[in-house]
């Protein structure tokens, strides 16, 4: 059989996106200098990328960390720490092949060895370790490659490799046994280098002057491509109220943020001190249910929740008008998008919910809504949706605390709590493969009793990996997103639109999923 050659994607990704003829030149920092603080809405949990899904932690921890793959602007793979990959013709081998002359922060040669280590870590501690499910085993044949070998085809898997919801960073090989969130001095490849954390107050990376840029590329593309840090320090000053965030871009302690609540936007746009930059399709507001905890135990008692829900009340209410009705998991305008489990979505039924109430024998029984105030959007339907589910007769109570403290008791128990308020943004943005993870082993968010997946929603999810054809993983999503949503294991509220905001001396910044620091500097 005739052997593919080594096919150095990132190179053809960027001749498409930057042409040779339009800069000569890759890109060099206009201007170097400075403390670019940006303003953060919420706390981390953890700088431990492996470990975390959240927001707060990527917007961060992407900025100090890097891949194998990850992807561009136009959400397609590419390569970032291999210069190189190599499909076997059988598709049951992939080959890396790592650029050559990067080093860690601490100054570290980056070898395999750091990718084999890296992977053996994520296969214990990742959160979406279900991505090497279909792989059998990977070794570094030399210092320079690395290479991953299936167990079956998988044709997403290049799909699933290069996602940068919850990826597979590369660290140290000496970090391979730390546990699950205790990677408190991150270190890694990036344009940035971790300096220090205040917890619920700042973190503050610096340029590694170490860093290689990838040659491959001329400018940066998504989260990869030619990168350059040009500031001398970021600081992500946790500033979770939002008039606060925006009083301190207008007053300039600030010089970005990362959400411009929608009552201040008509006075910042008059500041000619100020850009507005608006971010369509942000995020999908989002309930997710507690199944193993009574009574969101008992499907009816989600029916009954589900019927009672008014949408547009919730999602005016999360976003101050920014927003539009959406079913599932995806956008309309993104090439995945299906509208299948319609029928279930924004019903605003109180007599059914009722129904549905009194054939589940439902006695009262509190249903926790576990919210946050670092994400009004997330409080705010949470209190929307207790207001409903009261009027109904449901005993609807609150458990509000902070960000992380929310997230750490969704993936850590199924006591206390029966709905936990969140959005997905970045993952429906990478594809409904990335955004279905969610809800599948091992762990899968709607808390599925002893830890088992619902057969059938595996089965689904199962086809939108393996099926050969686009056509057929389509369809197994729409599948999997009608069963999901008449199983009631998410409630999607509804699409939030994003808007984000820098002082008008900083040139570079572009809206993406994770605010990028790199090629972003102060003009003169």
């Amino acid at each position: 059989m005739k052997r593919r050659r080594f096919i150095p994607i990132g190179l053809a990704a960027a001749v498409a996106l930057f042409p040779i003829s339009a800069r000569a030149e890759p890109f060099k920092c206009p201007h170097v200098g400075g403390d670019f603080v940006f303003g953060q809405e919420a706390n981390i949990n953890t700088l431990d990328q492996m470990t975390s899904p959240t927001i707060s932690t990527r917007n961060i921890a992407m900025n100090i960390y890097e891949s194998l793959m990850t992807r561009d602007e136009n959400n397609h793979p590419i390569l970032e720490l291999a210069e190189a990959m190599h499909e076997a013709p059988d598709q049951l081998t992939y080959t890396f092949r790592l650029r050559a002359g990067i080093h860690f922060h601490n100054g570290k040669p980056l070898t395999s060895a750091d990718v084999v280590a890296s992977f053996d870590r994520y296969a214990k501690v990742g959160i979406q370790r279900n991505m090497l499910s279909s792989v059998d085993r990977w070794d570094a044949p030399d210092a320079a490659t690395f290479r991953i070998r299936m167990k079956h085809i998988q044709p997403t898997f290049i799909e699933s490799l290069s996602s940068f919801s919850v990826p597979i960073v590369i660290i140290p090989a000496e970090s391979r046994d730390v546990p699950a969130q205790q990677l408190t001095t991150p270190i890694g490849t990036g344009p940035y280098r971790f300096v220090e954390a205040e917890p619920g107050v700042a973190v503050k990376l610096k340029r590694y002057d170490g860093y290689k840029p990838n040659t491959s590329f001329q400018d940066r593309t998504g989260l990869g491509g030619y990168k350059q840090a040009c500031f001398d320090t970021v600081t992500f000053r946790i500033v979770t109220e939002p008039g606060a965030r925006a009083a301190g871009l207008i007053s300039g302690e600030l010089q970005g943020i990362e959400d411009l609540p929608a009552k201040s936007v008509a006075s910042v746009e008059a500041d000619k001190h100020i850009t507005v930059l608006p971010l369509k399709n942000w995020w999908i507001q989002i309930a997710n249910p507690n199944t193993s905890n009574p009574p969101t135990d008992k499907l009816l008692v989600r029916k009954a929740i589900q019927a009672a829900l008014d949408m547009d009340e919730i999602m005016d209410a999360a976003s101050d008008g920014n927003y539009r009705l959406n079913v599932g998991f995806q956008y309309p305008d993104q090439p995945d998008y299906t509208d299948a489990g319609k029928e279930t979505y924004n019903l605003h039924n109180p007599e059914l919910a009722k129904k549905y109430l009194a054939d589940a024998g439902y006695q009262g029984e509190s249903v926790v809504l576990l919210t946050n105030k670092d994400y009004p959007p997330m409080y705010n339907s949470a209190l929307v949706m207790q207001q409903q589910l009261q009027a109904v007769g449901i005993n609807a109570q609150m458990k509000v605390v902070d960000w992380p403290a929310s997230i750490q008791m969704s993936m850590n128990t199924t006591e206390g709590w029966n709905f936990l308020f969140t959005a997905w943004g970045t993952q429906p943005a990478l594809g409904s493969l990335a955004t279905m993870r969610f809800l599948v082993q091992p762990n899968a968010t709607y808390k599925p009793a002893d830890g088992k997946d619902d057969p059938d929603v595996l089965a689904a999810w199962e086809d939108m990996n393996i099926l050969p054809t686009a056509e057929g993983r389509q369809k197994a999503f729409a599948h999997m997103q009608a069963l999901v949503l008449d199983r009631v294991y998410a409630l999607p509220f509804g699409a939030f639109n994003k808007i984000q905001a820098v002082r008008a001396n900083v040139e570079g910044f572009v809206p993406f999923r994770i605010p990028r620091m790199a090629n972003v500097w102060f003009n003169r």
